[in-house]
């Protein structure tokens, strides 16, 4: 079983709310895309879309020591896999509605939602990457001055 995955499955047995499916598929994307160095330090599972009714578009979120990844398994062939540096981050909007949460990830590039998320996780997660990108970004920064 892989780091990612027992991580996931941590995640989910405390926030069984948040809707995930295809856990270990998802889980196996974001392993085979750590550099050998790289350590992952969080993981948790959403949906990658803005639409609360698309529940297909389950993801694996890992935190590791060098980025942040995204990753999903397509159902018949391939997959997905998103990679967000520290410098390449700009900010995170978390918003709780009704039942689930959604984390909003500003990037030089691209928005990037994650929605269909524990409301109760939504802290956590926050911390655990605000936190790590600001960290990073004030080691980028102490390196270029």
């Amino acid at each position: 079983m892989n780091s990612v995955y027992k991580k996931v499955l941590r995640f989910k047995n405390r926030y069984p709310d948040t809707i995930g499916w295809r856990l270990k598929q998802n889980s196996e994307v974001v392993e085979m895309h750590l550099n050998p160095e790289e350590e992952v330090l969080y993981a948790f599972t959403a949906q990658k879309n803005d639409n609360p009714i698309n529940i297909v578009g389950s993801c694996v979120v890992a935190l590791t020591n060098k980025r942040l990844l995204i990753g999903r398994k397509r159902v018949i062939v391939g997959y997905f896999l998103d990679s967000i540096t520290p410098d390449m981050f700009n900010d995170l909007k978390i918003s709780s509605g009704i039942i689930w949460g959604k984390v909003h990830i500003d990037t030089v590039k691209e928005y990037v939602t994650l929605s269909n998320i524990s409301k109760d996780a939504l802290t956590e997660i926050e911390t655990k990457i605000s936190e790590y990108m600001m960290k990073k970004k004030k080691e980028y920064k102490n390196l270029n001055d």
